[in-house]
């Protein structure tokens, strides 16, 4: 009988699963296939050895690490999601892993890649010439070249279609006039993706940026996002071949289509920043003593803790469900506006949680919870705020819009 116990015991051992990990408790990987994980290898490895020992002083100096860019290409990182032109052709889910591990390292690092892939890269990709996405697109994928997306302006962010920027025809050519604002990477841009108004509806042109009457100057002064480049543009009768006219866009819908697929980078990328801020957290936990033993062993503490992982793991669920509808063709644009709205709110939370565990200490640049709290302030607003994705699920669920 004995024999028979034992013998039930260690097969019992054998199909028992050990315990959840902290970083992965619903084991979530195990859903992705093997190249979505070595994907997401390589660009943790990338970010821990090249992003995290230096974006410390990045982020307090306010630079943008330039030399990075063709390190980024060379990862197959930039427009990894588009096909051909020397675009790596990845899955959504692919390229929303690599946003994940990307912002794990900061906002801003994310937000070039966005910016150069989702944005500019796109928008040629999508509605450029063949002429158009010869000249640039491999350049860009390899990071020879970088893009800027001119769409926001000093009096139309959450309504583009206000936008006051104008393109006129004069002969065979478009003259270009106005201003556009809170544009990412424009200074160190070699074209820019400018959406105007003309007699036609709106329409985009590729504007390169040593063209005469083009200016752009950095932003400065920002309390977040610093370790990125964010800029006012001036169009000052910016003379246009007729070549320059993206010709596959009209109206919004272009800006639009490109705006989406850099909120579904965001979808994921704001999930990284809140697991870097629970790993903070926790480790910080373990190691800091209290009233004679580590704060993880308080309720309080532990509360915390388990609510940052509920939320980092249904958020990473969200991005995962989104990006395969996307692989399929199913996903919506107010699917987008769903994983937005709520894993930009609830990363925000876990950072302003995670600070708290740390003390007086998180308010530091010694830890990276307030930085990405910070950055996470302006990832809630770009790219439509929070209350723009509100009203567009407002109106998905209803089917009246509230908009005007």
């Amino acid at each position: 009988m004995d024999t028979i116990r034992r013998d039930k015991a260690a097969a019992d051992n054998k199909t028992r699963p050990g315990p959840p990990e902290a970083s992965d408790f619903l084991g979530l990987d195990t859903l992705l296939s093997r190249e979505e994980r070595a994907i997401r290898d390589e660009t943790r490895v990338f970010v821990e050895e090249r992003l995290k020992p230096n974006i410390k002083e990045w982020w307090e100096k306010a630079i943008f690490p330039k030399e990075i860019v063709p390190e980024m290409g060379s990862l197959g990182l930039l427009g990894m999601h588009l096909s051909g032109y020397g675009c790596a052709g990845k899955s959504a889910v692919s390229y929303g892993l690599a946003c994940m591990e990307l912002e794990a390292g900061d906002s801003g690092l994310r937000t070039f890649v966005s910016v150069q892939g989702s944005l500019a890269m796109s928008a040629i990709h999508k509605f450029g010439s063949e002429e158009q996405k010869q000249e640039w697109l491999p350049r860009m994928a390899k990071g020879e070249a970088i893009g800027c997306f001119g769409l926001t302006e000093p009096d139309a962010g959450s309504d583009p279609a206000s936008m006051k920027t104008s393109a006129r025809r004069d002969g065979p050519d478009w003259v270009l006039n106005g201003s556009k604002r809170w544009i990412g990477m424009a200074t160190i841009a070699d074209v820019a993706v400018v959406w105007a108004q003309t007699d036609e509806g709106i329409r985009g042109f590729l504007v390169p940026t040593d063209t005469p009457g083009f200016s752009a100057t950095n932003i400065i002064n920002k309390l977040s996002m610093r370790a990125s480049v964010q800029c006012d543009l001036l169009f000052e009768d910016v003379r246009l071949p007729e070549s320059a006219m993206l010709p596959g866009a009209e109206g919004l819908k272009g800006p639009f289509a490109c705006l989406n697929e850099a909120r579904y980078g965001i979808i994921w990328g704001a999930m990284g920043a809140a697991r870097d801020c629970y790993e903070t957290a926790l480790q910080y936990s373990k190691e800091r003593e209290q009233f004679g033993k580590p704060i993880a062993g308080f309720q309080l503490t532990q509360q915390k803790l388990v609510n940052m992982m509920l939320e980092i793991n249904k958020g990473v669920m969200v991005a995962l469900h989104i990006g395969r509808m996307k692989d399929e063709g199913t996903a919506h644009p107010s699917h987008i506006s769903f994983g937005k709205l709520n894993n930009v709110r609830e990363a925000i939370e876990i950072a302003r949680e995670a600070r708290t565990i740390l003390g007086g200490n998180g308010v530091t640049n010694d830890y990276p919870v307030l930085r990405h709290a910070n950055n996470l302030e302006s990832v809630m607003t770009y790219e439509g705020t929070s209350e723009v994705h509100t009203l567009i699920l407002g109106s998905a669920i209803t089917g009246v819009q509230a908009f005007r």
